[in-house]
């Protein structure tokens, strides 16, 4: 194993080659400063060893500041910091020799000591490597597919619909980065799982290029708007196609956020564009909304994938920062090999008003698990009791994963996560 530090990555340019050695993508033709400029310079480490190349770091990684909706006491929801892990790479020499571990420990320790809930989440490229490190599957999304004027009922929500005004507007214009992230701000409140990016953030990616444009339209903002205040935005791109003299074109949504009748308002609109045959919604639940107003599923799903991962870093702070369904009192063993301090027996105690209480305990433990299997059920949208049944966890006392299965879990499931 090398001898690897880990240093605040200071140099730009050095850290943005690194970035495209390892995803082997088309350069930036932009300056690196203004390339990175949605991520900001002291969320940007790099990983030194000896001998390496001068011209890249052995490896790089990055945060983003996120907003992440939770569950909140009896079923209800809140948002909370999390960091947001991003532009993980390892140069192609250096692979194998405890870059990436080294990296991980320093991001660990950095989320442990900063305002950040206790939590990092992330998309994982290659599954394998974040479950080794603690982060479990918190959510799921899939794709779905609608044909031009496809019928969408949903007779509980047409009063708000007819109160809502969808505009269009173009992403790099001044302000639309601003509006997208209040209004998903305001859709995060009432979904499960719901991401908010930084302004600055949504104004990186949703700043277009001579690249990014190559035989493609800018990127679009549709906003759903009540009252003069926008609650909902569709993000996406349409791709143009004829096909013997007729339109065929795609319009592929990257984002869809808003709450139900706002969704319900951008997808009817994006159903009626002019010069397209289909609309390709990216980033879904499993479960749903459009599946449901569609008609079913039969005709519309497409693939199911991983969606955020979420790493416990601070195990009693995540526990508190979350609310609960009912009241729990049960001893965690909890095995962690990657955090030592989150290592060993918790108790969880949670009262009637559904907040918790995480202590050091040496009482015998009630059940036994690790604390990826702790993310994975963190949003409440899985089950414990499957995992119990799959042997991922332990059960040291009868009736303790129900139990603690029941405290968990939400009624609803946890939404698609936009990229980052």
């Amino acid at each position: 194993m090398a001898d690897v530090r880990v240093v605040p990555a200071d140099d730009a340019q050095r850290y943005l080659d690194t970035d495209e050695l390892v995803w082997f993508a088309e350069p930036s033709a932009e300056p690196a400063a203004r390339a990175l400029s949605g991520l900001r310079e002291d969320q940007r480490f790099g990983a030194e060893v000896a001998g390496g190349d001068p011209a890249y770091y052995a490896g790089v990684y990055g945060v983003y500041a996120l907003t992440v909706t939770v569950p909140g006491p009896h079923e209800s929801l809140r948002q909370v910091p999390v960091s947001g892990l991003t532009f993980v790479g390892v140069h192609p020499d250096e692979r194998r020799r405890g870059v990436l571990t080294a990296m991980l420990q320093d991001h660990f320790g950095r989320v442990r000591e900063g305002d950040w809930s206790g939590l990092s989440a992330l998309h994982a490229s290659e599954p394998s490597i974040y479950g080794r490190h603690g982060y479990g599957v918190a959510s799921w999304e899939t794709r779905l597919t609608l044909a031009r004027g496809a019928t969408l009922t949903a007779p509980g929500l047409e009063e708000e619909v007819q109160q809502l005004r969808t505009r269009l507007a173009t992403t790099g214009h001044a302000g639309v980065a601003a509006r997208m992230r209040a209004a998903a701000l305001h859709a995060g409140r009432t979904r499960l799982g719901s991401v908010v990016r930084e302004e600055m953030t949504y104004e990186m990616f949703g700043r277009d290029t001579p690249q990014t444009t190559r035989d493609k339209e800018p990127q679009r903002a549709l906003f759903a708007v009540r009252d003069g205040v926008d609650v909902g935005y569709a993000w996406f791109r349409r791709a143009e196609k004829w096909e013997e003299g007729r339109p065929e074109g795609t319009v592929k949504v990257g984002e869809l956020v808003g709450d139900p009748a706002a969704e319900l308002a951008l997808v009817r609109r994006l159903v009626d564009l002019d010069l397209t045959s289909s609309v390709v919604l990216h980033g879904r639940g499993v479960d749903d909304p459009v599946v449901h107003w569609a008609g079913g599923p039969r005709t519309i799903h497409g693939p199911t994938a991983d969606s955020l991962w979420l790493r416990l870093v601070d195990l009693p702070r995540a526990l508190e920062e979350r609310g609960y369904a009912e009241s729990v009192d049960l001893v965690l063993d909890v095995e962690d090999a990657a955090c030592e301090w989150n290592h060993g027996r918790w108790r969880l105690t949670v009262g009637d008003d559904g907040t918790a209480r995480v202590a050091r305990t040496d009482d015998e433990p009630d059940l036994r698990l690790t604390t990826q299997v702790l993310a994975s059920v963190y949003l409440g949208s899985q089950s414990l009791v499957v995992r119990h049944t799959a042997g991922l966890v332990e059960e040291l006392r009868d009736g303790a994963v129900r139990r603690l299965d029941k405290a968990l879990r939400m009624p609803q499931p946890a939404a698609g996560a936009v990229g980052f």
